[in-house]
């Protein structure tokens, strides 16, 4: 595959699609080194056994070029959504082209050039799941001193030297957060897991957010963050533990995997902060959204992926669990 770091593993529902592949299985993953509409990939099963990967043509029109860092998968009402990070990098500020949320048609892959919709929502997304959490039972983690200026400070400085609108929805308390995980409720909202922030007991956080499929009709408003869960017993004694990707059950769960807060070796600021958030390698967790009073939802460990700390896409399928790795200049599936 042409670009690495892959992210998330959706399993594909379109038998059209299927069938334009010779296939009998197959998963999105959505690479995240480059604009939305150049980083769509299908991993598939074909009829004769052997597994190949297809990177995707796509169009997002005017929007092209405008995006980057795709991290998180989620599928409903047949489109195939897809979540920026909403973050920046490893040392900062925030990038506006981070904040967008894209989808397209899953049965117009198996034709031709996907068209793909993008809709970028210029941090309102960070201000809605910021205020969530600060309405939320439990305490999110402080980012350091130096994690709040290169994060807020610094594009808060860059967008007012270039009078950028969105500042305005940017404050001087908020938690920088990078979106790593999606999917749909059944009631059509979408549970986002946060890389970054945790708990200051080091738990994952979801935000419950309304409002992401009328983001693309006229007139149809932004998204709207409800609660936000800390979700207990999945992080390892002294550990701070994100989430990597999460995916429903069929009994009506969720499976989810859980590990670093960002990755070892990359001169990541928040590492240098709270190291403990590195050295953790990958789990496979399981977990229903029945909340308690604090906003805590109880979680299982599934398995353990170790020496993983690189899963970055889970699915169950047919008794089976799938997974796939962040590696560079390769795409990498695992099955258990």
């Amino acid at each position: 595959m042409a670009g690495n770091e892959a992210s998330d593993l959706l399993p594909v529902r379109s038998r059209s699609l299927l069938r334009a592949h010779d296939a009998v299985r197959g998963f999105w993953t959505v690479l995240d080194e480059g604009p939305v509409e150049q980083c769509l990939a299908l991993l598939l099963e074909r009829t004769d056994g052997e597994w190949v990967a297809h990177h995707v043509s796509a169009d997002a029109g005017v929007e092209n070029g405008r995006t980057e860092d795709g991290e998180a998968l989620a599928a409903h009402d047949g489109w195939v959504y897809v979540f920026g990070s909403h973050f920046g990098s490893k040392a900062g500020p925030l990038r506006p082209r981070r904040a967008f949320v894209a989808r397209f048609r899953e049965d117009d892959a198996a034709t031709g050039t996907l068209p793909v919709q993008v809709v970028r929502n210029r941090f309102r997304v960070h201000r809605a799941i910021n205020d969530a959490l600060v309405k939320a039972a439990f305490v999110p983690l402080p980012p350091g001193e130096r994690v709040r200026q290169r994060f807020i400070g610094e594009t808060v400085s860059r967008g007012t030297a270039r009078a950028k609108s969105w500042v305005r929805r940017l404050a001087d308390g908020d938690l920088p957060l990078n979106v790593e995980a999606a999917a749909f409720t059944p009631h059509g909202t979408v549970l986002l897991g946060l890389r970054f922030p945790v708990t200051v007991d080091g738990e994952p956080v979801l935000v419950e957010l309304a409002g992401v499929p009328e983001m693309f009709t006229p007139g149809g408003g932004w998204p709207r963050a409800g609660r936000a869960y800390a979700l207990t017993g999945v992080t390892p004694p002294g550990a701070l533990v994100g989430f990597r990707a999460v995916t429903p059950t069929d009994d009506g769960g969720y499976a989810a995997v859980v590990g670093s807060i960002d990755a070892l070796g990359k001169g990541s600021v928040l590492l240098d902060d709270h190291p403990t958030g590195g050295e953790v390698t990958s789990r496979h967790v399981r977990f229903r959204v029945e909340p308690t009073d604090d906003d805590r939802i109880a979680g299982e460990v599934v398995a353990e992926l170790t020496p993983f700390r690189n899963v970055e896409g889970v699915a169950e399928v047919d008794g089976r669990s799938f997974y796939v790795t962040d590696e560079d200049h390769r795409v990498a599936l695992w099955i258990g």
